[in-house]
């Protein structure tokens, strides 16, 4: 959530303005779309504007880029960087100046869709002959009051990536990745033990969308959850979660993890893994895109596991739905159509070692020449997406309430289960409070 290679959008300090500005385009538009029940789809040369936030910005253009080089329509992408980018779409909204295509992070999709951000897609979505094989987190977020505001546009999702150079020289096998948290942990000391600047395992403790993007899936996979059902009250207090951080301060404290790690605000978290100084460190996998490998990094990835065994992942990424004021609905849709279909998924996303979005294109030809591929796929079905109005200013705002939770409990003093109770309280207050 998740700095490039994939920080978590973060609202910022602009929060509570954004959130006043979406109450008023609720009110003004509400979400039932004027394109409501309209499935026309047009390539006639009309210019088509689309926003996304940076760290989207490469797996956008590359599709946009293939879509302009065999269209007539012409897509003009615009890109704002990840803190501020919740703000733009705010004011916009408010002024009805949104583009015709809006990208958003999956975990804003639940109030975009209710607050009338994006035009009305489930007549245009049903009659896709894949529509039930679109990848079910992003759409289920999408969705409210039963309609469709916006499709899967890209799939980011957690996983462990672990150098297979430093697995050799540490002694360990490169073909057996770890399973549990504490073959992580014992891994992981054995290349740190290297010496030198090599460390066994990073995270950005500063960065709030890096922390929940990595840790949730290790309580997930450990049997338990961060939020309730309805996403409005926090779950952080259980004894799973108490014991991921305690084992994530155990490794800070005992020295596997860098020091730097404490200050590690998201731009550069992946930074020191792809210089062949880390021997493992969970990320999202739109990284392996990015990774130049070489003597001193090859790339090994693999579920992230819970405490005693067992997997998960939090998938994260982007949905993409037609600005709720647009005049080029279906010029729009019809970029949106192509991006789904089968030429774009396998001949451009797969291609460009990115996750497809529809589950029936999962064994593709990309995917079976690189195995790694294929464990992101699975992960892409078998992974969580956290859903709640008010996720963003919760989790994702350096100045919100999980932000001190996780420092606190991975860097602070005294007991982490009890610090965690001692959050839990004010992250529900967060959740369950109006936006």
């Amino acid at each position: 959530m998740t700095s490039h290679i994939r920080t978590r959008a973060r609202w910022g300090r602009a929060a509570a303005a954004v959130a006043g500005v979406l109450v008023l385009v609720a009110c003004q538009s509400g979400p039932s779309g004027a394109a409501a029940g309209d499935t026309a789809s047009v390539d006639d040369g009309t210019t088509i504007t689309m926003w996304t936030r940076s760290p989207t910005a490469t797996f956008s253009q590359t599709l946009i880029d293939a879509y302009n080089a065999s269209h007539k329509n012409k897509v003009k992408l615009t890109v704002f960087p990840a803190d501020s980018y919740q703000q733009k779409v705010g004011t916009a909204a408010g002024a009805k100046q949104l583009p015709d295509l809006l990208a958003a992070d999956v975990v804003y999709a639940p109030d975009y869709a209710a607050k009338g951000l994006f035009l009305d897609l489930t007549a245009r979505v049903t009659q896709l002959p894949f529509s039930g094989s679109l990848a079910a987190a992003h759409m289920k977020a999408a969705t409210a009051g039963g309609k469709h505001y916006a499709v899967p546009h890209d799939i980011d999702l957690s996983a462990v990536f672990y150098n297979k150079v430093l697995f050799i020289r540490a002694g360990l096998d490169p073909e057996k990745p770890p399973s549990t948290l504490d073959e992580i942990s014992a891994d992981a000391r054995k290349i740190a033990a290297l010496g030198g600047d090599t460390k066994g395992y990073f995270f950005g403790g500063a960065c709030p969308g890096c922390q929940l993007f990595t840790s949730w899936p290790m309580i997930w996979a450990s049997g338990g959850t961060v939020l309730n059902d309805q996403g409005t009250a926090a779950t952080l207090d259980s004894p799973q979660a108490a014991k991921v951080y305690s084992w994530l301060r155990q490794l800070y404290a005992d020295g596997v993890v860098p020091a730097s790690a404490k200050n590690e605000s998201g731009p550069t978290w992946t930074q020191s893994f792809l210089d062949g100084k880390i021997g493992i460190q969970p990320m999202g996998a739109t990284a392996l895109q990015g990774m130049k490998e070489g003597p001193d990094l090859q790339v090994g990835v693999a579920p992230i596991p819970g405490l005693t065994g067992g997997s998960s992942s939090f998938v994260g990424g982007d949905v993409l739905g037609i600005g709720g004021n647009s005049t080029h609905a279906a010029a729009a849709w019809d970029f949106i159509a192509w991006t789904l279909s089968d030429q774009a998924q396998v001949d451009v996303v797969a291609k460009n070692k990115n996750i497809t979005v529809r589950s029936d294109l999962a064994d593709n030809t990309h995917a079976k020449q690189d195995p790694r591929l294929g464990v992101f796929n699975r992960l892409a079905s078998q992974g969580q997406t956290p859903i709640s109005v008010n996720f963003g200013k919760t989790f994702n705002d350096t100045n919100g309430p999980w932000t001190a939770t996780v420092i606190d409990a991975v860097f602070g003093s005294g007991d982490a289960g009890s610090i965690l109770k001692q959050h839990n309280t004010a992250v529900t207050e967060s959740l369950s409070g109006g936006s």
